[in-house]
């Protein structure tokens, strides 16, 4: 029986390649950051050019951290734009791969079971990477590194820790490659689902390398990890089980949706109940055009850094899920009064509503039946402002309370995942450096 064949393609320091085409420059050698130049220089870096990643700027650093007298172009983010090229570059893969087999793991990687296809083709493994990125290269200008597996583990163990050294910017493994080269690598967090406290844990009882961990007793791991011990082992020996078809294939028992941000200044207790009152409105309006509905929501508040206190939380609960925002907004606003500290500045927000159930679509409610029902009402005042700001824009339509001072749904409507989402079409300069 053959083995199976597995790609990880990921784009070589995404936004900043992007940003580096779009200005006719090689993202290989120029030296480009994106930022939001509006933001303080603690602002994190999106994306950094490998060239100044040469230099010793790391990845995700924040802008004060890149070294005095280093010239370098700091790039807006537009994340539409880069959304736009995953997209082509996703319709690359799909000449040769059927969506089936492709797993978008982000914006900028993704998994491809190529097992079914390089007898078609008559390739192998490698050279369908090869293939792949020549296209991508040749079609938008961006690099891309590879990893080859046996398994989906090994894939990205293969791009994470060996593409990125290889000449060829391809990295290949399987299990008895994986403990030949990698059972004595360190750290453990160069490893896939190793983060820092995890492996702080496997240090305290003596553990450094895979192959520590692998012939380490696994009774005694499931005392300290739980239920992750078995991915631990399995990981340890360069096992995987789930496939391609278990991730198409899972459908969740329960689903939920999340909203948070975190605020450019520390905001009083007063300001704080009116993000609270944006946050739950912009979730409701995003249930009614998803047709669902929740009985339950949760906060988690964040209080300033400059207070050595921990979040707090606190959940309600309602005996008809429903999504009106006349009926969510009150019940978290005394959730908040119940939870949060007056005298304490908030800087964190994240919003969850937990549990969701189909709604059906939305229904033509007679005058009568609109006073009759109050929460009908709400959510087809939603609907209304859906369909406005569907035809003209996101902040074509809007409640009062959006224009406080310290509101921030206007501005958050203009971003994606936080950062701004475009330059409204506007050429980007390809002179403008900044030197620190």
């Amino acid at each position: 029986m053959k083995q199976q064949q597995y790609l990880c393609i990921d784009l070589k320091s995404f936004y900043a390649s992007v940003e580096c085409v779009e200005r006719g420059l090689d993202p290989m050698t120029t030296r480009l950051v994106v930022a939001d130049p509006e933001r303080s220089d603690k602002t994190i870096c999106l994306a950094v050019s490998p060239a100044l990643k040469a230099m010793g700027v790391k990845n995700r650093c924040r802008v004060f951290e890149i070294p005095p007298g280093i010239d370098y172009i700091m790039a807006e983010p537009r994340m539409q734009k880069y959304i736009d090229y995953s997209a082509e570059i996703y319709g690359i893969y799909l000449r040769y791969i059927s969506k089936d087999d492709i797993h978008v793991y982000s914006v900028d990687e993704a998994f491809l079971d190529v097992s079914p296809y390089l007898s078609a083709y008559g390739m192998t493994a490698r050279e369908t990477g090869k293939m792949l990125m020549k296209e991508i290269r040749k079609e938008l200008g961006i690099r891309a590194t590879c990893g080859i597996g046996t398994n989906l583990y090994l894939t990205k163990i293969a791009l994470d820790i060996l593409a990125k050294h290889a000449p060829d910017f391809i990295g290949e493994l399987d299990e008895d490659s994986y403990r030949r080269q990698l059972w004595n690598h360190r750290p453990l967090t160069d490893f896939w689902r190793i983060g820092r406290k995890t492996a702080s844990k496997l240090q305290n009882i003596g553990i450094d390398t895979m192959r520590k961990l692998a012939h380490t007793d696994v009774d005694y791991l499931y005392s300290i990890f739980g239920i992750d011990a078995e991915l631990l082992y399995d990981h340890a020996w360069g096992r995987e089980p789930v496939t391609m078809q278990d991730i198409k294939n899972y459908r969740a028992e329960t689903t939920s949706r999340t909203s948070g941000q975190v605020l450019m200044r520390d905001y009083s207790y007063e300001e704080g109940k009116l993000i609270l009152k944006e946050m739950v409105d912009q979730l409701c309006l995003q249930l009614t055009k998803d047709h669902q509905k929740t009985a339950s929501m949760t906060v988690y508040i964040g209080y300033s850094n400059k207070w050595p206190v921990p979040p707090v939380r606190g959940s309600a609960s309602l005996s008809v899920p429903t999504d009106s925002s006349g009926r969510w907004i009150p019940e978290m606003i005394r959730v908040y009064e119940r939870v949060v500290n007056p005298a304490i500045p908030i800087r964190r927000f994240n919003i969850s509503c937990n549990r969701l159930q189909s709604a059906g679509p939305c229904t033509q409610l007679t005058w009568g039946d609109l006073q009759e029902d109050e929460e009908e009402k709400d959510v087809q005042i939603q609907q209304v402002m859906l369909d406005v700001r569907k035809k003209f824009g996101k902040n074509a339509m809007f409640r009062g309370m959006d224009l406080e001072e310290c509101a921030t749904t206007r501005e958050r409507n203009n971003q994606i995942g936080g950062h701004k989402s475009g330059d409204g079409g506007k050429e980007p300069d390809a002179q403008s450096k900044r030197s620190l």
